[in-house]
Formats: C-alpha cells, sequence, structure tokens
C-alpha cells in the first residue's frame, strides 16, 4: 500500500478535480456548500424560526445539534454510497491495470474524509466564533470517526461486490439509506419518542455515533463508550466480512465487469 501511495494520492485529488470541472469557482463549491448549510441550520432555524432543542440552552443549541448529526451523516453516507459503486466505477482499471486492490477502499476514505474535514473544521469555526466550542472533549470525535469510517467501509465494500453481480444493489441501498436518515435522531431529538421506539432505537449502530457526537457538540460532554464499543465491535466484523468476501470473489468480480 505505501508503494502505491503516489496513486492513491493522485486519485483522491483526480476525484475533486472531476467533481468540480466545468464550474466557475472550482474546488471552493467544497467549502461553500458546508457554509450554506451550516448557515441554514443555525441561523435560519436558531434565529429566524426560533426551533428550540429540548432540555437545552443557548440560541444555537437545536442548530448545533442538527449541524453534528447531518454533518455525521454525511460522511456515512456518503462512503457506503461510494463504497457500494467502487468495482462498477472503476472496472477499467481492474481490468487493464495490476495493482493493489485494497488501495480502492483507502482512495474512498480518502476522498470522503477530505470532504468531511472541509464541512467538520468550518463547523468547528463557528462553535469557536460563537463560543460554543465543547474544549477538550472534541477529541473523542477521533475514535467516533474511526469506528464510523470502519463501519461504513465495510458496509461499503460488501455491497459493492453485491452490486457487481445484483445491479440493484445500488438503488436498493440508496433507498435504504434515505428509511435509515430518518430512523436515527438527527432532525428530532430522542426525547419525543414513545418508549416503544427508544428500546429499538438502540439496535440501529448509526443511533449510538450519531448521539455520541451529539453529546459532544450540545451537551459538551464526553460520549456514552459503551455504545460506540458495541459499535466498534460490530464494525469490525462488517469489515473483516467484507474483506472475506472481496477476496473469494475478486476474480469473479473481474470478469463480470
Amino acid at each position: 500500500m505505501w508503494n502505491f501511495r503516489g496513486f492513491v494520492l493522485g486519485s483522491i485529488r483526480r476525484e475533486f478535480q472531476l467533481r468540480y470541472r466545468g464550474a466557475v469557482l472550482g474546488v471552493a463549491w467544497a467549502a461553500i456548500q458546508p457554509l450554506a448549510m451550516i448557515f441554514i441550520y443555525t441561523v435560519i432555524f436558531s434565529q429566524v424560526m426560533n426551533a428550540k432543542l429540548p432540555g437545552a440552552e443557548g440560541a444555537f443549541s437545536y442548530g448545533i445539534y442538527l449541524c453534528a448529526g447531518i454533518v455525521t451523516w454525511g460522511l456515512f453516507a456518503e462512503t457506503v454510497q461510494r463504497g457500494q459503486s467502487i468495482f462498477l466505477d472503476n472496472a477499467n482499471l481492474l481490468k487493464k491495470l495490476s495493482f493493489p486492490r485494497l488501495t480502492l477502499p483507502v482512495i474512498v476514505a480518502g476522498f470522503t474524509l477530505a470532504n468531511f474535514s472541509i464541512a467538520f473544521g468550518l463547523f468547528l469555526i463557528f462553535l469557536l466564533l460563537t463560543g460554543n466550542f465543547p474544549g477538550l472533549v472534541v477529541l473523542a470525535v477521533i475514535p467516533l470517526v474511526v469506528v464510523q469510517m470502519l463501519f461504513a467501509l465495510g458496509l461499503g465494500i460488501a455491497l459493492g461486490v453485491f452490486n457487481v453481480f445484483l445491479r440493484d444493489t445500488g438503488q436498493i441501498s440508496g433507498l435504504v439509506l434515505q428509511f435509515w436518515f430518518w430512523a436515527t435522531p438527527i432532525v428530532y431529538p430522542v426525547s419525543i419518542l414513545p418508549d416503544w421506539m427508544r428500546s429499538w432505537m438502540s439496535l440501529n449502530p448509526m443511533f449510538h455515533l450519531v448521539t455520541a457526537y451529539q453529546q459532544i457538540f450540545v451537551a459538551r460532554e464526553w460520549p456514552e463508550w459503551n455504545g460506540v464499543l458495541l459499535v466498534g465491535c460490530f464494525a469490525v466484523g462488517i469489515a473483516l466480512y467484507a474483506l472475506g468476501l472481496f477476496r473469494r470473489k475478486v476474480g469473479e468480480i473481474v470478469d463480470q465487469l
């Protein structure tokens, strides 16, 4: 992998160039889009619409709650979606070139993390400017991102293998992600749900991760690590399954493309 670092970095750079090719502002859109999102969710929702978060004080509490969840979900969803199309998108490379196939998930991770870093960095700047920076507890984001990326990449690569043999997989995964988003307390607090729904919510891995981010940025507290640890174990299992599936099917994948 280290010997192919130039290929990995060049591929990530090319992904950015392709995404913003032809745009007058170019890669500046990578910052403009998250800035617009932060402005809408913090200023419009919190100030203009006067939306409040139950049990939380502060003029921007609900906007911060929204941003913490949506920025986090964006990283997860983009990683899964790019993972499930990774082999179809790189069919020519897989057929014609000899290179470590595991560089492809690394490229996906590098690109989505770069996008996330831009949005997350702007979010932190906003928190600093408004006096809502959580302090040292922000360091808890590091293990959360590691667990989340392991889970998203494992899920994405497994779906990517299935997608080669059953092309409906990409469409189905897009629908599932839409339902999954609303099944996770991102735009609503879990406290408004009835008791029977709260008990089922604990089965949602993203519930534990999103709640952990919200604890950091809204409550300014260290997250509940028990739930994160469970998701971490599940993420390792998914990643190992995806790796084994890929190794078993890699020959058939190249033939099928």
